[in-house]
């Protein structure tokens, strides 16, 4: 039952985002018939490379478990144990937090919020390779995260009570952070199944868990254009149709409407809801789904080794494939997706977001037994012509945003704010850029990363701070991106 009170609520959700006006005939439905559910529902694909091999596994919340083999542990990529397993007095399987950073990570490794701990279960009941004074015990998992960092934007977080969630990943796709406030500590509901609150509550992992992404949708909107030759149109700051009208956020607040020949790079820099909506209103819902499609893989799953991001977009009338354009009405996605989007606007291609980074000998952790997830799997590409004016445009807004770049780096970014059936959020889609770094990088060692960043900050509770736009929220993104770059 709940995998279905799930999937009733995503979809009264949809519901109550539709449009108030009358569309008519369907006119494009694109995501399949659940795609309005990005979360992981209990059942995830992971995926490992071995010697050439791919190997998938899939654990789900009801699958009967190995109680022969305790699970080996988790670690992070300096080593750090995450969890790991021993026994009680009767003998039955105790899984075990570190203290250090637990709370940091309930919500995305512990089986009660249906995360990695339960994803890897197969994985991590496979055999050790070497044997075990005592118990059975199977291989353990080395993950991509970084836990000093983790815990450090967590704690930020939480200083702030910024509820949402902050996603960052290194230029090959390995996830170096997952953070989201609130969490819990998960002593305190230890022999818990699965969760609903705990899975997609207010202490689940919202950087899984799919909403409106806003302006940041911006970015697939500026390539559709720019394919289409689409570099100037006419902004009157407010564009009313069949009684409907789309405004832009400065409407009501600059003299300088209507703007006869908004350039495509002033459009994506100031953030124009007509300009790119007149621009799919010219190039139709087939070319723009197409477009999603195989330039940004945005209609279909993209199967990571935690599981599927599944992102939504349905059409079934003109003002739908509008609004579409600035990422609302139908559109529905996730932080993790946004910092995928991020690395293929920066880099020109999409890589699969993973957290594996190695299985390794539970008995000796520096020991590899296999290699884990392949970096760098190109999902899709931005066509050439079109990247540096997309390049163009986010180095704009980073500019205009007023973010400090740390020392080292260059910016890229975009911000977004989403009308949503929770209330607005933000989000700010950023790439701390390292010069240097062409994309095309693979690291084994991690302590030794000099690559670039991609930043997605997500808050949920603008309200609490007084913001109205995403660009308020600078200052708290300004921090996170410290953090990440100290």
């Amino acid at each position: 039952m709940k995998r279905n009170k799930t999937i009733l609520a995503a979809v009264s959700a949809a519901v109550l985002l539709a449009p108030m006006t009358s569309c008519g005939t369907v006119v494009e439905r694109a995501g399949g018939p659940d795609s309005v559910i990005a979360m992981a529902t209990g059942t995830a694909a992971a995926t490992v490379a071995s010697d050439g091999v791919t190997e998938t596994t899939t654990a789900t919340a009801d699958a009967p478990k190995s109680t022969d083999i305790m699970r080996g542990d988790l670690i992070d990529a300096s080593g750090k144990v995450l969890m790991y397993s021993t026994k009680d007095d009767a003998g039955k399987e105790v899984r075990m937090t570190n203290d250090a950073n637990k709370v940091a990570f309930a919500n995305v490794l512990n089986e009660m919020s249906e995360g990695l701990d339960l994803t890897y279960d197969k994985l991590l009941r496979t055999q050790n390779p070497s044997s075990h004074i005592g118990d059975k015990i199977g291989q353990s998992i080395q993950l991509t995260f970084d836990s000093a960092k983790q815990v450090a934007i967590y704690d930020y977080m939480a200083s702030q009570n910024l509820v949402g969630s902050v996603v960052v990943m290194r230029t090959d796709g390995s996830l170096m952070a997952q953070v989201n406030y609130p969490s819990y500590d998960p002593d305190l509901y230890y022999g818990t199944d699965t969760d609903e609150d705990l899975a997609w509550g207010n202490y689940g992992n919202k950087a899984f868990q799919n909403a409106e992404p806003g302006s940041c949708f911006k970015i697939m909107s500026e390539v559709i254009a720019d394919k289409h030759g689409i570099t100037s149109l006419y902004d009157e700051g407010t564009w009313e149709f069949d009684g409907v009208a789309i405004v832009n956020w400065d409407h009501d607040k600059t003299w300088q409407y209507p703007v006869y020949e908004r350039t495509l790079y002033s459009a994506f820099v100031n953030s124009s809801n007509i300009f790119f909506a007149k621009a799919f209103d010219q190039i139709g819902k087939d070319d723009v789904l197409a477009d999603l499609e195989n330039i940004f893989h945005f209609c279909s799953d993209i199967d990571c080794d935690f599981g599927k991001l599944h992102n939504n977009v349905e059409i079934y009338c003109d003002d739908d494939l509008r609004r579409t354009a600035f990422g609302q009405s139908y559109v529905l996605t996730c932080p993790l997706y946004l910092a995928a989007l991020g690395r293929e606007a920066v880099f020109g291609d999409m890589v699969t977001p993973f957290t594996i980074g190695k299985i390794v000998d539970t008995n000796d952790l520096s020991k590899t037994v296999k290699s884990g997830t392949t970096p760098n799997s190109k999902i899709c590409s931005i066509p050439e012509e079109c990247r540096q004016n997309l390049l163009s445009g986010m180095s704009g807004v980073a500019g205009n945003i007023g973010l400090s770049v740390p020392a080292g780096y260059e910016l890229y970014a975009k911000t977004g704010t989403a009308e949503t059936w929770k209330g607005d959020f933000l989000y700010i889609t950023g790439v701390l850029k390292n010069p240097s770094d062409n994309g095309s990088g693979t690291w084994s060692d991690y302590g030794s990363y000099d690559g670039s960043y991609v930043v997605v900050m997500q808050v949920q509770n603008p309200d609490y701070f007084g913001y109205s736009f995403a660009s308020d929220s600078v200052s708290l993104y300004q921090n996170i991106i410290n953090i990440v770059a100290e």
